[in-house]
């Protein structure tokens, strides 16, 4: 169930794959703002699931008028079981080259009122996700005793339409939302920020700006500097062999219709569209000044965000904690919520308090 979610690397191209409109010849289009959802995430499934839970959702203005979409979960026994299956291994557990990472989860809603939150835990997405994609990490640490706010980012999901930041102005949107929930007496305790991917970018940026009212990070496969990781992902993207027929169709359509276009030239037409140098969006000089604990992860076979985007932002500052997931790519690494939710809850529970000691991870088993 819930096939490659947060695989962003696939959803991108089966999403570039069907845009073969002449005015979506020029990458720029896909770095401007994604194609809303992607048609691998099981909206409809994810949304079925979600109702048989008591959550509270609404939106928020951000400073430019873009309507944010949440939806909070209080903290409970939610009886939840995580089993996660490796690329290449189908439900059946019978061997399937053509299958992705994927995962199985049973639940149940809690009865009776929830008990006091131990904290504010808010979820971010990658690019053509939203807030639904996390409900696995929202489930694990709901049961953990932290209360968690699912954020749909701009552009993505049940929010609205607005420039793309890569994090800057994404960073603003999530701040409304924190201070207006605090408003209305929803945020509970110290509040804590994970992202994955494009969001891991936008809780760092978001922990700079809010300085100490963010206790904690935990960023997953965030990339270090947008137009460098545009420059790694693209090349990736358009070079890669599929092991399944229908892959190595997509991948060659997307040779012919993508392939030969100098990078520079589209982050540079990007650029002018957003109104933003993205070679200037460096989040490792934000992970430099921001107060919070940080704990990145990053997973070693990772040829979407390379690792080198890690290391470096694990270089940024000695509020920072690192740990390099080996086997695991962008893929596989934010599903490994098997072997990472024991290490995030023991990490949170030990930093509870802005500018605090700055504890080392509990590693993986």
């Amino acid at each position: 169930m819930m096939r490659v979610l947060l695989c962003l690397f696939a959803c991108t191209c089966l999403w570039l794959a069907s845009c073969m409109a002449p005015a979506s010849a020029s990458l720029s289009s896909l770095l401007v703002a994604p194609s809303g959802v992607s048609p691998l995430l099981p909206v409809e499934r994810i949304e079925a699931m979600t109702a048989t839970l008591h959550s509270r959702s609404g939106q928020v203005r951000s400073r430019d008028g873009v309507a944010i979409f949440w939806r909070l979960l209080d903290p409970g026994d939610y009886h939840f079981h995580y089993r996660y299956r490796p690329a290449g291994i189908a439900a059946s557990g019978q061997h399937d080259d053509a299958v992705h990472a994927d995962f199985d989860i049973d639940f149940s809603a809690p009865s009776g009122p929830p008990p006091t939150p131990r904290g504010t835990v808010v979820l971010l997405h990658g690019w053509m996700m939203d807030g639904g994609s996390l409900l696995p990490w929202a489930l694990d640490l709901a049961q953990a005793g932290y209360r968690t706010v699912s954020i749909d980012l701009r552009n993505h999901g049940r929010s609205g339409a607005g420039l793309s930041g890569y994090g800057t102005r994404e960073s603003d949107d999530v701040a409304s939302v924190i201070r207006s929930l605090r408003e209305q007496g929803e945020i509970s305790g110290p509040v804590y920020l994970l992202g994955v991917s494009y969001g891991a970018a936008t809780a760092l940026f978001t922990a700079q700006s809010m300085g100490d009212e963010i206790s904690g990070v935990i960023a997953m496969e965030s990339f270090a500097n947008a137009g460098r990781a545009i420059r790694d992902m693209v090349p990736h993207m358009l070079a890669r062999q599929p092991d399944d027929w229908l892959g190595q169709a997509q991948a060659r359509l997307l040779r012919w219709h993508y392939g030969g276009q100098d990078m520079d030239a589209v982050i540079a037409e990007a650029d002018a569209r957003l109104g933003l140098d993205l070679d200037r969006v460096d989040v490792s000089r934000v992970v430099a000044s921001a107060p919070a604990c940080i704990l990145l992860l990053h997973g070693d076979q990772d040829q979407h965000v390379p690792v080198a985007h890690g290391r470096l932002l694990a270089k940024s500052s000695a509020r920072v904690r690192y740990i390099e997931m080996a086997g695991e790519n962008h893929l596989s690494l934010p599903l490994r919520v098997d072997r990472l939710a024991p290490t995030v809850s023991d990490w949170l529970a030990r930093t509870a308090h802005p500018r605090s000691h700055c504890p080392q991870p509990k590693l993986p088993a």
